[in-house]
């Protein structure tokens, strides 16, 4: 009981992550170990996901369903570790049916683990709040253009007025992390002419965390890459307040 009182993971000494991905993912881990602050460690779980071919809307909102199917399999594993917190590491199925469904998703995550989770479609709002002065957004996504409408009916909800978007229509998982930094830019770019107060980017096999802090400071306002705005969630409801250069803003200020 003495042993159990006083002893704390010597590496996790503040808080242990774990971390819910799609097996297909080559994105979030490596990101959100870069933006891990001292005494916090990421615990990943693959949540089992086919590399489909997603050739049309229904392919691609099929193929996220099999990775909704698969998040309870991937928490019970996850579990073994006795993580303090749990963070998504896949975006498209916490923006699916609005509000209503980001909440459902969350309190079933939440009622399996009996742990809080930061999920990337509450985590985003809660980002652009943050700033205080953000009304009118943007974002781009990996996705197909019905995803695309999941997710503007959630930020619309939300209540921000979103100017336009963008979706890449990625034809597997593994693809999306290979979109060229070019793409990205010129995305970014023209919908930065829809008069937006801030860019968001989805979707978290796009590797978007040291580009969009980037891209930032080059047009001087918020761009809010999804990691980086789960990773921020989940150390803030800890209670962990470090400021971690190199990801933008939103981690260097919030």
């Amino acid at each position: 009981k003495i042993w159990e009182k006083i002893m704390t993971d010597i590496l996790g000494y503040r808080a242990l992550f774990g971390v819910l991905g799609p097996s297909t993912n080559t994105t979030v881990q490596p990101e959100f170990d870069e933006m891990r602050p001292p005494g916090v460690t990421n615990h990943y779980s693959r949540i089992w996901t086919p590399d489909a071919h997603a050739v049309s809307n229904e392919t691609f909102m099929n193929a996220t369903m099999v990775i909704a199917d698969n998040v309870m399999d991937a928490i019970d594993s996850v579990m073994t570790c006795s993580p303090d917190h749990l963070v998504m590491g896949n975006s498209a199925i916490t923006f699916y049916d609005g509000i209503t469904g980001a909440d459902k998703f969350q309190s079933e995550v939440e009622s399996r683990s009996k742990l809080g989770v930061s999920i990337g479609s509450h985590a985003t709002a809660a980002a652009l709040n943050a700033y205080g002065d953000i009304k009118k957004i943007a974002f781009i996504s990996p996705y197909f253009p019905t995803a695309n409408e999941q997710v503007r009916r959630y930020f619309e909800e939300s209540g921000f007025q979103v100017t336009g978007d963008y979706c890449f229509r990625c034809p597997r998982w593994t693809e999306i992390a290979k979109v060229p930094e070019q793409k990205i830019r010129r995305a970014l770019g023209e919908l930065n002419k829809t008069g937006v107060d801030a860019l968001v980017q989805v979707g978290t096999n796009l590797p978007m965390a040291r580009l969009a802090a980037a891209i930032e400071e080059e047009l001087e306002k918020p761009v809010i890459a999804i990691n980086t705005a789960t990773y921020w969630h989940a150390l803030r409801v800890n209670n962990i307040d470090d400021k971690v250069d190199g990801f933008g803003s939103l981690l260097k200020e919030y």
